[in-house]
């Protein structure tokens, strides 16, 4: 089954939580704390592998979670971080968030992008003794790894994509030239999903060719199939419109190829600077010869037309070694990537540590990363480890910020889901 898309949940592994414990030794006095650090969480990280050519593996599984970090040990052992997630993709993978932004675009075998970043290890009591407090009872939890939806996209790898209106004979050209054995049949969208295949010419030529079904008019607003699969051209150096001759097409052969070429500018307006040459198929069907004479003078001498008969084979070799030397002048097509802001001057600003908002509720909601880090890594049933956190609230500012906002004792104070009762 061809899958070229799919929407995936992603969370790195979150970190092992440090522990409290003291050394406990013969002749020791007073011996200290020992308690070790977390390991850290394991990571998501997409790899692209050559080897694949769909993204089916997604359709069934859209969950994935990376290894958590162990907790920290006795005698200032850091516990054991996780294992990272690897997930192959295809070659041709784009990746984007829930809001559509470009993340990466996978193209390269072995090429990694890491997609969700595992959570730190918390520390160990150990960590947080000083000349004033030298046994602190109690550690840090392990951060939360970062999770995310992500959109899997994939556009096949091809040098040269097969065009045309359906029943054209683009699968019986694809059939004809490649190894590739797409479903054929007498009737329009036989093909509901892209072929790919190798042509060899010889031992030292072959390219990589696509057909590319379910173009209509209407296709790059989204009818028929073509919405979905046009994107598949995007990679394509050279395009191949193959057009049904016969007097039994469904359009006039003219017709037909201005629809299609109406649609490649509507979804993308570079495509038509592309190399394109025309395939006029079923030269063995009645009525062709004459039309092929009526799209010569139409089009002139704007665009190569090879007459060909995909289903004999009449005409298709000196079609491909035309293409293959089209390939071999048209440099790869630049692939997309994230655009990087420039800028000539970068100003470091930090950011705020929390916003404070009051909801219909009348509950206080405080945001911000790094107040909400602190919550989450603090053990809240530990009285010392929620000291230490009030004191870090106050040396923050958040406090007094709270009381300017017109907090009053009793009011409810939610902090990354967790609700405080405010005291002075």
């Amino acid at each position: 089954m061809f899958i070229d898309y799919a929407k995936i949940y992603i969370k790195g592994g979150d970190g092992g939580d440090g522990m409290v414990a003291y050394r406990r030794e013969k002749f020791v006095p007073l011996g200290g704390p020992a308690g070790g650090d977390g390991g850290h969480g394991g990571s998501v990280i997409l790899v692209g592998e050559q080897s694949l050519s769909t993204l089916a593996d997604f359709k069934y599984k859209r969950h994935y979670k990376a290894e958590r970090g162990r907790n920290g040990e006795n005698k200032s052992m850091t516990g054991a971080s996780g294992s990272d997630l690897i997930l192959k993709v295809p070659l041709g993978t784009v990746v984007r968030d829930a809001e559509g932004n470009i993340l990466t675009d996978i193209f390269e075998q072995g090429q990694r992008f890491l997609a969700a970043k595992g959570g730190r290890g918390g520390r160990g009591n150990c960590r947080f003794a000083n000349s004033n407090n030298k046994g602190p009872a109690y550690a840090e939890k392990g951060e939360p790894g970062e999770e995310l939806y992500i959109v899997l996209e994939l556009k096949l790898m091809a040098d040269v994509g097969l065009i045309g209106l359906p029943n054209a004979g683009k699968s019986t050209l694809l059939a004809r030239t490649t190894a590739a054995r797409p479903k054929i049949a007498n009737y329009p969208f036989t093909t509901l999903e892209p072929g790919l295949g190798v042509v060899r010419l010889d031992e030292e030529n072959s390219f990589v060719m696509a057909d590319l079904p379910g173009l209509i008019e209407g296709a790059a607003s989204g009818v028929g199939l073509g919405h979905r699969f046009l994107r598949h051209a995007e990679r394509n150096r050279v395009l191949v419109h193959v057009l049904d001759m016969s007097e039994l097409a469904a359009r006039p052969p003219l017709e037909s190829f201005q629809l299609i070429n109406d649609e490649l500018a509507l979804y993308k307006e570079d495509f038509l600077k592309r190399p394109m040459v025309i395939a006029a198929n079923k030269q063995d069907m009645p009525g062709a010869a004459e039309n092929l004479a009526e799209l010569r003078e139409a089009l002139g001498e704007k665009y190569e037309i090879f007459p060909i008969s995909a289903l004999t084979g009449e005409g298709v070799q000196p079609l491909l070694w035309r293409v293959k030397q089209l390939v071999d002048e048209t440099p790869p097509l630049p692939i997309q990537q994230p655009v990087a802001e420039q800028v000539r001057r970068t100003v470091v600003r930090e950011e705020a540590p929390f916003v404070i908002s009051r909801d219909a509720d009348g509950i206080w909601q405080v945001g911000g990363r790094r107040v909400e880090k602190l919550v989450s890594m603090t053990d809240l049933e530990n009285d010392d480890a929620v000291l230490r956190m009030q004191r870090i609230f106050v040396q923050m500012g958040l406090e007094d910020a709270l009381l300017e906002a017109g907090v009053q004792p009793g009011d409810t104070v939610n902090i990354a889901g967790n609700e405080f009762d405010y005291v002075e």
